[in-house]
């Protein structure tokens, strides 16, 4: 029997706790989180973009900045024009805005599941995403993936609710389908997905069967289309504002969407130990990231949504979802995983340009265990409670293990492979650089054990060489005599900081002097090169 709380019902009071538990601890862990090696030149975009703007479309720098043409700037314009009002710093404000995107979709996650579900299944669905680490660990420095991933997830739930009022759905719901549909193709080019999903949509809530197409079928896509021309409109308008090479030609996000699949950057990236060019790939790679990196939970529970949804109903009593919410959420997980294996495009980095299909599948995972929950719940109330203390044990179980990563949880990888252990050197793991604070740290604190300042002398001057970001580490370093050193000069550096990514770690020799571990994986190095570089030196001060 439902119970309820001060007129709410139970699971929705849980799930707005979670939220709120899960808000309080990102915000408190915020400063955990390094700047990313994208963040320099994304914000440096969102400058150039206002600077096109403030010179009334003169200062063109915007269209000659690397690729970044190819993106919509719409974060990093709202990062930009929000950093000249609020006094933190600019990166630190970056971090809080991809935030404020990370939880904003989960939010959406959850809407999804009640509107398609029950305020259980919603529940089920934030814990799950809350839980995935390729998220919670994405969530603070992705600036560009986890927006976009939020976006989409916004205009998934917002298509479910025009498409169930098909063909004429409430004005609110076409604009807010339109805001978050804009939203998506102001950030990233792959927003040009909706378009596809409403084409989904058309013909899954559409009349049946659909086999032969009628006059009704034709007269329902008809109008459904033309109801939704407004949010289309209102999405083209964000989208030309935040990526102004997009207002240049109206076939230019077509042509960026091309530019990306025909990729052929130096990026490398690891598959089961072997390295590849992003553009070199198999076939299989983006799948697998996803049975290797998403918890098994997830992909069950998902799996078990679409079961059920297109089951024989045997009994009109029997916990029932419906085909075409679910048919459109599966679509939205799969078409761009189905997409990427036959076109054999570039992939970049395990899921990291795929974040936000882990949305729509944790909606499913919350569909497909809340309805396995109530049909074994209603057949042996013994067998529903089994049931939901192994669901319980297995999100505690997996919260527990992005604790002890903190605050490297986008390096979670599930039993399948081993675990993190089980994925290093095999798989990307700290590909962000997220360890360059604590790598900072462990160097700096070396020196004060092994040379204490002494007030009659100054310290020495110390090079380091930096497998990672300049700004990054610039930020980290709180000791005057710690210097960065170029790369053409990395044999004559005094110290060697690095993470294992890409085997980084082992393109300089020396003393290791600091390790950053989780859960006894090595996630990066610190190694003292002066018996290498200043042998008197080294011998003085051991």
């Amino acid at each position: 029997m439902r119970r309820w709380v001060a007129g709410h019902d139970v699971y929705d009071v849980a799930t707005a706790a979670v939220f709120i538990a899960l808000t309080a601890i990102a915000l408190l862990t915020l400063r955990s989180y390094a700047i990313s090696n994208d963040e320099p030149v994304q914000h440096r975009y969102g400058e150039l973009i206002l600077d096109y703007y403030r010179s009334g479309l003169l200062d063109r720098a915007v269209f000659a900045f690397k690729d970044l043409y190819l993106y919509g700037g719409l974060f990093d314009i709202l990062a930009v024009s929000l950093g000249k009002v609020i006094p933190i710093d600019a990166y630190e404000l970056r971090h809080v805005l991809c935030l404020l995107f990370g939880l904003g979709g989960i939010a959406a996650v959850a809407a999804t599941a009640r509107q398609v579900g029950t305020p259980r299944a919603a529940l089920f669905a934030v814990i799950t995403l809350a839980t995935c680490g390729a998220w919670y660990g994405a969530m603070f420095n992705h600036t560009k993936d986890i927006p976009l991933a939020a976006a989409m997830a916004g205009a998934t739930l917002m298509l479910i609710r025009c498409a169930r009022q098909f063909p004429t759905p409430r004005r609110r719901d076409v604009v807010a389908f339109g805001l978050m549909t804009g939203v998506a193709l102001g950030i990233r080019v792959f927003g040009l997905l909706i378009p596809v999903y409403v084409g989904f949509a058309l013909v899954l809530y559409g009349p049946r069967p659909w086999r032969p197409i009628s006059r009704e079928h034709i007269r329902f896509a008809v109008r459904s289309a033309a109801a939704l021309l407004p949010a289309l409109v209102i999405a083209y308008l964000i989208m030309i504002a935040a990526w102004p090479w997009a207002a240049q030609a109206p076939l230019n996000p077509v042509r960026a969407l091309f530019a990306f699949s025909d990729y052929h950057y130096t990026i490398r990236t690891l598959l089961d130990g072997k390295i590849y060019d992003m553009a070199s790939v198999p076939r299989y790679y983006v799948p697998l990231y996803f049975v290797i990196r998403v918890p098994l939970a997830t992909l069950c529970g998902a799996a078990l949504a679409v079961m059920l949804a297109f089951r024989p109903r045997g009994d009109a009593s029997e916990p029932h979802l419906s085909g075409a919410d679910v048919g459109l959420i599966a679509l939205t997980a799969l078409f761009p995983i189905a997409c990427e294996v036959i076109a054999h495009g570039p992939a970049d980095t395990g899921l990291r340009h795929f974040l936000y299909v882990l949305a729509p599948l944790s909606v499913l995972a919350g569909l497909g265990l809340d309805a396995t929950l109530a049909t074994l719940t209603r057949r042996q109330w013994q067998l529903g409670a089994a049931a939901a203390a192994v669901m319980a044990g297995l999100y505690v179980w997996y919260g527990s293990i992005l604790v002890r990563l903190h605050p490297y949880e986008y390096v979670y990888y599930n039993s399948v492979v081993g675990g993190a252990a089980g994925a290093a050197r095999r798989y990307d793991m700290d590909y962000w650089v997220n360890s360059m604070p604590e790598m900072v740290a462990e160097l700096e604190d070396y020196l004060h054990r092994t040379e204490p300042i002494d007030a009659g002398r100054p310290p020495r001057v110390y090079t380091v060489a930096v497998c990672g970001e300049r700004l990054s580490f610039d930020k980290s370093v709180t000791l005057p005599q710690l210097r960065w050193i170029e790369m053409e000069n990395w044999e004559k550096a005094d110290f060697f900081i690095a993470p294992t990514q890409m085997f980084c770690d082992r393109i300089l020799g020396g003393k290791v002097v600091g390790t950053v571990e989780r859960m006894g994986v090595p996630l990066a190095y610190v190694k003292d090169r002066r018996a290498l570089t200043r042998p008197a030196v080294a011998a003085a001060t051991h």
